[in-house]
């Protein structure tokens, strides 16, 4: 016997939506998936070809499968993790729908909301989880001279290989792993430079012959709260057993700080020189696409406003996949499920109390910014 006849409406059918639907599911909800792409896989195939999870197949599962197929240390392909999300939405006995984008979210009086698609449709749902992920959303930064240059330039989000580059001078601007990722899989066919605004910081892959993830797992910092996490790292690291520090000390990859404009063929350094430049991609992250929820006001500047993926503006609402949600892994294939099981709980009592009852979060509401949901 489920806790309410209406659905708990999940918005978006990546790995945040199917988390939540198992979440849903094993709470007695009754949880609908709208998911706007073809079939619920997120936004994976999307991602460049060359892209590999971060973490191991062992600890890249979300709750109630686990991410099988080969040596449980290898680090999944792209391709790997769109078949596990199939197979993962497959075995979830919840009602999905693809191909149905949210329009709008809109509060009912006395409790729940209403959820409009692009179809027209209206449905009535008991809460709602904003699970959309960011990948729709990519953050490019406004910079001098930008109508004038000739040049390409796109946001990592679609860059797909390195052929079409090859010969070419291009610049990436990020210091994370999709940056550095991107600028050294160019760097053989291209000249290339990586800009960014600080030096790059590495953090090793392994560690005493194991993968980070297995330290981060056994001491729990993988679970640390967010409110001390932030405290403790300030900066973005890369992810690295050697490779990408290497190519930097021998130069097959050149750091510069971060250019300040465009010149009509090229870029302005912060030293003052321009260079020639063919394409510049940027791999700046991404912010949560939720603007679905700008005409109730659940955002702040565009983003969340949430403690822990608890909307602190709206009841019944809730948010899945947003980077340090609440903890290192939150928006990612091995953290999300923790989350889903966090906001849903949440969710089933607000349901449960007839819309009476809601958690808003132990600690400061916080917004969320930059976000990749990845690994």
């Amino acid at each position: 016997m489920r806790t309410s006849p209406e659905p708990v409406v999940i918005i978006g059918g990546g790995q945040s939506g199917l988390a939540a639907a198992h979440a849903a599911l094993a709470a007695r909800l009754r949880p609908i998936v709208l998911h706007g792409g073809a079939e619920p896989v997120g936004s994976w195939p999307a991602y460049y070809d060359s892209l590999t999870l971060f973490s191991p197949a062992r600890y890249s599962a979300l709750p109630g499968m686990a991410f099988d197929g080969g040596d449980p240390d290898r680090y999944p392909t792209r391709d790997e993790a769109v078949d596990y999300l199939r197979r993962y939405a497959g075995s979830v006995d919840a009602e999905i729908r693809t191909r149905v984008r949210v329009t709008a979210v809109r509060p009912r009086p006395g409790g729940g909301y209403l959820v409009r698609t692009d179809t027209g449709e209206e449905l009535a749902a008991a809460g709602v989880v904003a699970a959309s992920g960011s990948f729709g959303n990519p953050y490019l930064p406004a910079l001098p001279g930008r109508p004038d240059y000739a040049g390409e330039v796109r946001h990592v989000a679609d860059y797909r290989r390195p052929d079409p580059y090859a010969g070419k001078r291009v610049v990436v601007v990020g210091a994370g792993n999709s940056a550095i990722q991107v600028a050294h899989e160019l760097a053989p066919r291209a000249t290339v430079t990586l800009a960014t605004r600080a030096p790059v910081r590495f953090l090793p892959q392994r560690i005493r012959g194991r993968d980070l993830h297995y330290w981060l797992d056994v001491t729990g910092a993988d679970r640390m709260p967010r409110w001390l996490l932030t405290r403790l790292i300030q900066h973005a690291a890369v992810l690295d057993t050697g490779v990408y520090r290497d190519a930097l000390a021998s130069g097959l990859l050149t750091r510069r700080e971060m250019f300040t404009a465009f010149t009509p063929d090229g870029v302005t350094w912060s030293d003052g020189a321009t260079e020639p430049v063919d394409a510049v991609i940027f791999a700046t992250g991404y912010r949560p696409d939720v603007g679905y929820l700008a005409p109730v006001g659940a955002l702040r500047r565009g983003v969340p406003a949430h403690a822990g993926g608890l909307s602190t503006t709206h009841p019944g609402l809730a948010y899945l996949g947003i980077e340090f949600q609440r903890s290192f892994s939150s928006n990612t294939l091995r953290g999300v499920g923790r989350d889903a099981t966090h906001v849903v709980a949440a969710l089933a009592e607000y349901v449960s109390s007839g819309g009476r009852r809601w958690r808003r979060g132990s600690r400061q509401p916080t917004t969320a910014g930059a976000s990749v949901q990845r690994s």
